[in-house]
């Protein structure tokens, strides 16, 4: 979920303290002892040196000190939202190309020790090939992970590393690597997704490295007839079926996950708006399929002549079928003016119009809307994010009220 403006001032406070203490504990799971990272000169033989953008107080990216390769790192791991965002990336970029980052980036780290024990040398064994690692250093979220841009001599990023370290994210890294493998042989032909490369394990964590998808090249402007083709492509890859909604799996499972969260206060109000839209709806038929699970405006670019989608680490078959377009729409208001309440409201509003490419009948619509709202409550819920610091964890302060609201009034 992208960062919103309205967010619980306690949880926006110490993000760049946050990113600082991640920034520790990353760099001692990629390079654990007898390896050890350094701010600064350092004895030993070098794994690897870093230099911290923007800086080691608020870091969002190390690169390798390497001219060519630092920027290539920065031009390709992210596309900026804003035009202020590619103002500020590009004049990184510069500043690396011609040396000058010396002057405007000046908090560097060298790794020392036995390449062979470092994240480096794994994955150049792994994957048979000479490569420089760049390290994200992403907001505090439950389902952070280290993800890890890989960036050829030449400059070439070739692929994108994810590593699970804690129960949550290694079952997210199984499970996108279960999602490309399936999705690469499900014959999709209105999108593009990564291959992968290499899967395994490493020091106890769940290693994926996937295909880079070319999101640096021009984008092209997003027809929402394309959109929507792409979303339905996904939605059918694994085929359909129809039930009521009280007698499908889905609906058992999600029974399962609102009880695994009934403990809070929050999961006990999402229970009863949820128990109530069954008691209402519970007999409606509903035609279920595959679904992204994250399909936003940041996991994906339009091309001339690809749409390409990353991120599927939350890949899921047997929703009901429009829970792509809901989520997106969600995600591009929040991200748009921060309101997320707001943006909530307006997104089951137009849940006529968004569902309608999809075939569903118009009575149907807006329930589907609510339910993929009460699906994304119960996994922000059993994820613990307001927990671990998320800026949308806090439900009761956007999500909650409007769906509660909502179901009451259908």
């Amino acid at each position: 979920m992208s960062p919103v403006k309205t967010a619980p001032a306690e949880l926006t406070a110490g993000d760049a303290a946050l990113r600082a203490q991640y920034l520790t504990e990353v760099l001692g799971l990629l390079y654990p002892p007898p390896c050890a990272a350094h701010r600064g000169r350092a004895a030993g033989e070098t794994v690897a040196e870093y230099v911290v953008v923007p800086d080691a107080r608020k870091p969002r990216l190390l690169v390798p000190t390497s001219r060519k390769v630092a920027a290539a790192a920065v031009r390709r791991y992210a596309e900026p939202q804003s035009r202020t965002a590619r103002l500020k990336r590009d004049a990184v970029v510069a500043a690396l190309r011609t040396g000058m980052s010396g002057l405007l980036l000046r908090d560097r780290i060298r790794v020392t020790g036995p390449v062979e024990e470092s994240i480096d040398g794994h994955l150049r064994a792994a994957l048979g090939r000479e490569l420089s690692v760049s390290i994200h250093i992403g907001p505090a979220r439950a389902n952070r992970k280290p993800v890890l841009q890989l960036i050829s001599p030449a400059g070439e990023t070739f692929a994108f590393g994810k590593l699970g370290t804690g129960p949550l994210t290694q079952r997210l890294v199984r499970e996108e690597t279960n999602a490309l493998v399936a999705l690469g042989a499900a014959g999709l032909s209105k999108l593009t997704v990564p291959r992968v490369l290499h899967a395994g394990q490493w020091r106890g964590m769940q290693v994926l490295v996937q295909s880079a998808l070319p999101v640096w090249l021009p984008r092209a402007p997003l027809d929402p007839r394309r959109l929507a083709a792409a979303m339905l492509d996904v939605a059918g890859c694994c085929g359909y079926f129809t039930a009521t909604l009280t007698a499908s799996a889905y609906w058992g499972e999600m029974r399962g996950r609102l009880a695994a969260v009934a403990d809070r206060a929050e999961g006990r109000a999402l229970a009863t708006a949820a128990d109530l839209l069954a008691g209402r709806v519970g007999d409606t038929m509903l035609r279920f399929g595959a679904w992204h699970g994250d399909w936003a405006p940041w996991n994906m670019a339009n091309l001339a002549d690809a749409l390409l989608v990353w991120d599927w680490e939350r890949f899921a078959t047997g929703v009901p079928v429009g829970f792509d377009a809901v989520h997106y729409e969600l995600q591009r208001r929040i991200q748009a003016d921060g309101d997320a309440a707001a943006a909530v409201d307006a997104t089951v509003r137009r849940a006529g119009e968004l569902l309608a490419p999809f075939g569903l009948a118009p009575e149907v619509r807006e329930l589907t809307a609510l339910l993929y709202l009460v699906d994304l409550a119960a996994r922000y819920l059993s994820d613990r994010q307001a927990e671990a610091g998320a800026r949308l964890g806090v439900l009761g302060t956007w999500l909650l009220p409007v769906l509660i609201r909502r179901v009451e009034e259908l």
